[in-house]
């Protein structure tokens, strides 16, 4: 049996930038194990796998793969699978609902002159807030000193609405531009509550890098040791939330623009926005641009 996969650059408008995704198409039949063994292969951050709905009111089940582990939920696999199943749908449809570990996510599509030019995902769970971290933890993790990282407006923190992230903020640009990923210290502080990932930020923005309002690294653990990611849209959305839920903006639309991957070389522009009512979060987005790159078949042994 041929299978086909589409591989595309999310959260860019231009190829090799964003991150890598391979979205494998007609994936019925295939064992977690041989999804984790083909997630490996393509070695991206994450590769998604398209099944038929469990239920048929929705569009798709889709699974989440690492080259090391299975997630309940990732955003830029969502960006680039909505976008994918969109470009190549025979019909245009607005909107996506896909079955993930983490629930239902909707997937909303945006066309201009009859071509798929973004998607935005709505996070499948509220905002968790879970264990605080010390700002020494969290410098120790991205080679930084404890000076370096803000408490200002809020701890360093695992937040999540769907997948926990340490998020944490940093004082300065350059600050961010020198970190680096350490090993030791990774084992000796994570994982916690279900984090294995530091997403750190910083507000400390040049004119130049506008329309960008933040701009943000993610490092974690893959498949050859500590890596980072170039586009991290669960990560993001799940700050997005915190940060609007430390608005004192009871009603209205909250939206920021988050730069990542610049300082690796794979620039990726995330879009947010949170709806409050009443001093509450009713729903937190994240979208963006997708390019197709490549598109292939392949052939398991043992399979017709």
């Amino acid at each position: 049996m041929q299978r086909r996969y589409i591989t595309v650059d999310v959260f860019t408008d231009r190829a090799f930038g964003g991150n890598q995704l391979a979205v494998v198409l007609d994936a019925g039949g295939l064992s977690t194990t041989r999804m984790q063994a083909i997630a490996t292969e393509f070695n991206y951050s994450e590769t998604t796998f398209v099944l038929p709905p469990r239920d048929k009111a929705n569009d798709a089940e889709v699974r989440i793969f690492t080259p090391v582990r299975e997630l309940s939920f990732a955003g830029h696999p969502n960006v680039g699978t909505a976008f994918v199943l969109a470009t190549i749908a025979k019909e245009p449809n607005p909107r996506f609902l896909f079955e993930e570990k983490a629930g239902l996510v909707p997937v909303e599509i945006r066309r201009e002159q009859g071509r798929v030019v973004s998607t935005e995902l709505t996070a499948p769970q509220p905002l968790s807030r879970l264990a605080q971290l010390s700002a020494a933890d969290v410098a120790a993790c991205i080679s930084l000193t404890a000076n370096d990282i803000s408490s200002d407006r809020h701890a360093p923190q695992v937040v999540g609405v769907g997948t926990p992230f340490v998020v944490a903020e940093v004082r300065s640009r350059e600050a961010v531009r020198r970190a680096k990923p350490d090993d030791a210290a990774f084992g000796r502080v994570l994982p916690r509550d279900g984090a294995f990932s530091v997403w750190f930020y910083t507000r400390d923005l040049s004119a130049a890098e506008a329309p960008c309002e933040r701009q943000a690294r993610m490092f974690m653990r893959g498949a050859s040791g500590l890596a980072e990611d170039p586009a991290t849209g669960s990560a993001t959305v799940a700050a997005a939330a915190l940060f609007a839920e430390l608005d004192s903006t009871r009603d209205g639309e909250l939206k920021l623009t988050v730069g990542q991957g610049f300082d690796m070389g794979r620039p990726s522009l995330l879009l947010t926005r949170v709806r409050k009512q009443a001093g509450r979060i009713v729903s937190a987005h994240v979208g963006g641009s997708c390019v197709q790159m490549m598109e292939g078949t392949f052939r398991l042994a043992g399979e017709g």
